[in-house]
């Protein structure tokens, strides 16, 4: 009965956001917007600032274009040009009608609610930075959570009245790229934080930029460890790698006992690098040993079909793959020619639909420490949002950007300032019940979390075939 009136309250609100239309449009004549021709000066210098660097302008939308191609569709392209010319009765119609085609297209939901709010003069705005032409999947798994948060602050009344804007940006994990985002971030007054970046590369890259101009920055996915202590504005809704490596690794020599491990890593991407340090640290404190077998999924005559062989040379019992997000595909081929020498296990970047996709049994039973999962946490509300709007529960990465989100939110709910907003988040006295427990930052940025360890198992949830299934021991309910 719960989950129907639920329903009920999702579709009637679509419905409203289609009657209200008219009315978006008639206040934005009467404020002097409304009218096109009238609107496009400072319509354009909104979307499109003329200072904006131009390798910039197809990678940031507010919802004026598409950055995640491969979800479009006539109504979706329909509704970013309605946006684009200040139609914004129009882009909520098409928007809406893109969610019949797609309904868990997380940049649509996201450009639908910026429409809606797009009449209103007093609003707020913070952006988001996702890794689109990086990696697809792990850029809509973030994104979702922020489209969730958004929806429901927006549906609650927003922000002391005001409706929350979310500025979209594709960085691709590229560095370079990610520092020319920042920057245009930290540019704009009218953005009071940012939601991002993914990887641990990304993020350090960006740091140094909101740190100096003094732009709150809340990593949902980023966890290597020096990240933490860079700054006052910089922080983190994940574990660092040192947690979430522990659990790994205790598992991995006492309950697996399995006390030599090779390890395949990536020397180009900071976060691989310090899982792997900390794994390497914690297993010799837990009685293993790590073996010399080289494996690095950034070498340029990288051949996973000779690192098995060479790690049972080298007397391994265990291989743990640690690549990257971007290079996720070379540790599938690694598993896959395996061929079940070795136990695999893996970082959280292994927690990836391409992984149970592409691995199918050649990853059956690799056991993986990961942030979150649902299962911890049965009866939460963001859980049933999410089955809503997503079609499933979410993982960590969905899970762990809600939670960042929400952080600006309940920040900015005292004053909608970017200093303010820092001094809020820092506050010994911070805290709220997200969708992955209790949030609470640490004076460094941190967050005092450990990880949870799942296994891929044969299963239906994920479509594949296979999926990410708790270890009864690690399940913490403690938060529930």
């Amino acid at each position: 009965m719960l989950q129907s009136k639920k329903n009920t309250v999702l579709v009637l609100y679509l419905i409203a956001l289609c009657l209200i239309g008219p009315l978006i449009f008639w206040l934005s004549y009467r404020s002097g917007r409304g009218g096109q021709q009238a609107a496009q000066p400072s319509l354009n210098g909104l979307l499109n600032p003329p200072n904006r660097n131009p390798a910039l302008q197809k990678r940031i939308s507010l919802g004026n274009k598409v950055l995640f191609t491969a979800d479009n569709n006539p109504d979706k392209q329909a509704g970013v040009q309605a946006f684009a010319a200040g139609d914004f009765s129009t882009a909520v119609t098409k928007f809406n009608a893109a969610l019949q085609v797609k309904r868990n297209d997380p940049e649509t939901w996201i450009y639908l609610n910026n429409a809606s709010a797009a009449a209103i003069s007093n609003t707020v705005k913070i952006g988001v930075s996702v890794p689109v032409g990086g990696n697809l999947n792990v850029a809509r798994e973030m994104l979702r959570g922020v489209a969730q948060a958004q929806y429901e602050i927006n549906h609650g009344g927003g922000i002391g009245g005001k409706l929350v804007q979310v500025q979209v940006a594709n960085d691709d994990n590229n560095p370079i790229v990610v520092k020319q985002i920042a920057a245009e971030f930290a540019n704009d007054p009218d953005i009071l934080a940012v939601v991002g970046h993914n990887s641990s590369d990304a993020s350090i890259a960006a740091a140094p930029i909101y740190q100096k101009s003094g732009l709150v920055m809340i990593s949902p996915t980023s966890v290597a460890r020096n990240l933490g202590g860079v700054g006052r504005f910089i922080f983190r809704t994940t574990p660092n790698s040192r947690a979430i490596a522990d659990a790994l690794a205790s598992y991995v020599v006492k309950t697996a006992r399995k006390t030599r491990i090779a390890i395949c890593a990536d020397s180009q991407a900071e976060a691989s690098r310090s899982f792997q340090e900390e794994f390497t640290s914690s297993v010799f404190e837990n009685g293993g040993y790590i073996t010399s077998t080289p494996c690095d999924f950034a070498a340029t005559n990288f051949n996973p079909s000779e690192i098995p062989s060479q790690a049972v040379s080298d007397g391994a019992e265990a291989l743990l793959l640690a690549p990257d997000v971007n290079r996720m595909g070379r540790a599938v081929e690694v598993a896959q020619a395996n061929r079940s020498r070795l136990t695999l296990f893996g970082s959280h970047t292994m927690y990836t639909y391409d992984t149970l996709q592409q691995g199918q049994a050649d990853v059956n039973t690799m056991v993986l420490s990961v942030p979150w999962h649902p299962s911890a946490f049965p009866n939460s509300s963001f859980i049933a949002n999410a089955k809503r709007f997503w079609g499933g529960a979410g993982n960590w990465r969905t899970a762990l950007t809600y939670d960042a989100t929400i952080a600006v939110f309940t920040g900015l709910k005292a004053s909608t300032n970017r200093e303010q907003l820092q001094k809020a988040l820092s506050n010994t006295g911070f805290m709220f019940k997200g969708a992955t427990g209790i949030v609470k930052f640490l004076p460094s940025g941190d967050r005092q979390e450990s990880g949870t360890l799942v296994r891929v198992q044969p299963g239906r949830y994920s479509g594949t075939g296979y999926d990410f299934t708790p270890l009864p021991s690690s399940v913490d309910t403690s938060l529930r």
